[in-house]
């Protein structure tokens, strides 16, 4: 289905915006109503990460005219595998500011807005206001969802994209749009897609469980594509279709996504009205892994000491590590064993503990505290009473015990 243009064209182009955007002024479906278009749209990207960056670089070198960047973040050397925006020069510079210069390089009449604060529910209203489309490239469910209900509201249609190892997805959400009569057109939100959010430590984040790098290109193009085509009034916007990819097999699929009556957001009687405390609703982890968590964590310094007084015999415990073997290879915190998270999930994992009644604490850590303590929960259930896991994990050690080893 086509849509009318989101925007009007802008006056005119210049004789060197003319010479820039020749390619895109000699396609009869773009032309020069299409690129005055680009040029007078505003379009906000959020993150300048693995989706942000690719987007942002062809945004840019499409001639979009306004883009904002919602960063907040800085440029670390683990970021350099996907996120082509940054270079080498720019690690610990600001995200947005390494953005911004890069940007001015592709092209210098793009005027560039930075929002370098992280969004939240007292500013997002505030930072969306006035643009034209948002591309999401966040990488977490609390801020997903933020941004659907906030497009919600302004009317504003968004670009959403998501990337995990091999696989990526991406849709355009836009329940506002309407047909050329100017009738609803009944398109769903992204609570349609997903009511609501997975099981806090079900799905890892890409920090976590990792991404290809080029995955990020690949997604991050398409959002690019639909944003141009939304803008402009060209094609067929994937409103209201979920695009899937496979990177590994190179397979493509596009699912229909319908508009969810019962929709908390859109539908016929909504129960979100306002924005809602988004990470109570997502949650950073089970309410059963917070009560396990509760009086139960140690910091790395106080894992040090225990280690130091493990060595001269005055303490006896087993120090778990519950990440995957490729992160175990990586870095790790000396005297570990490693058992991962998906053993405690099985059940396997009991068997290569320590006897309930040994007298042996149980000591678990991971990357962050995450996944740590979901299974700080499940120790304790086998009734490991005295069990403890490490808040900050491997992260915290290598910032505060151990800078020698490499962070990812």
């Amino acid at each position: 289905m086509s849509f009318a243009p989101l925007v009007e064209p802008a006056e005119e182009l210049t004789i060197d915006e003319v010479r820039r955007y020749s390619r895109h002024l000699i396609i009869p479906d773009v032309g020069m109503s299409g690129q005055k278009r680009l040029k007078n749209a505003k379009v906000l990207v959020i993150g300048a990460g693995g989706l942000g960056s690719p987007a942002l670089l062809y945004l840019a070198a499409a001639g979009v005219g306004t883009l904002g960047i919602a960063e907040f973040d800085t440029v670390d050397e683990s970021n350099l595998q996907r996120q082509v925006i940054h270079g080498v020069s720019d690690i610990d510079k600001p995200k947005g500011l390494s953005a911004k210069e890069s940007i001015a390089e592709i092209n210098p009449y793009v005027d560039v807005i930075l929002h370098e604060e992280r969004l939240d529910n007292d500013n997002v209203l505030q930072v969306f206001e006035g643009y034209d489309l948002i591309v999401d490239g966040t990488d977490n469910f609390a801020t997903r969802y933020m941004v659907n209900d906030a497009a919600y509201f302004l009317k504003i249609p968004y670009v959403w994209g998501s990337i995990y190892r091999f696989d990526g997805q991406a849709s355009v959400f836009w329940p506002h749009a309407t047909d050329e009569n100017g009738e609803s057109i009944g398109a769903p939100c992204y609570r349609c897609l997903y009511p609501e959010p997975p099981p806090p430590g079900m799905v890892p984040s890409c920090a976590e469980g990792g991404v290809l790098g080029v995955l990020c290109a690949s997604i991050g193009s398409i959002q690019v594509n639909e944003a141009i085509k939304v803008l402009t009034g060209i094609g067929d916007p994937a409103v209201g279709k979920l695009v899937i990819y496979d990177a590994l097999e190179l397979e493509w699929r596009k699912l229909k996504v319908r508009k969810d009556p019962s929709c908390a957001l859109c539908g016929d009687n909504p129960t979100v009205t306002q924005l809602i405390d988004y990470d109570a609703f997502c949650g950073a982890i089970s309410d059963e892994a917070a009560d396990a968590a509760a009086g139960s964590t140690i910091s790395v310094i106080q894992l040090e000491h225990m280690l130091k007084e493990r060595e001269e015999g005055a303490r006896d415990f087993v120090l778990v590590d519950v990440r995957e073997p490729n992160e175990y290879e990586i870095n790790k915190i000396p005297g570990s064993v490693l058992i991962p998270k998906g053993d405690f999930l099985n059940g396997t994992a009991l068997e290569k503990l320590p006897g309930v009644d040994s007298g042996k604490q149980v000591v678990m850590h991971c990357k962050s505290g995450v996944r740590s303590a979901e299974t700080l929960a499940i120790v304790k259930n086998a009734g490991y009473s005295d069990a403890v896991h490490v808040g900050g994990g491997v992260v915290a050690w290598v910032n505060q015990v151990d800078p020698s080893q490499p962070s990812y």
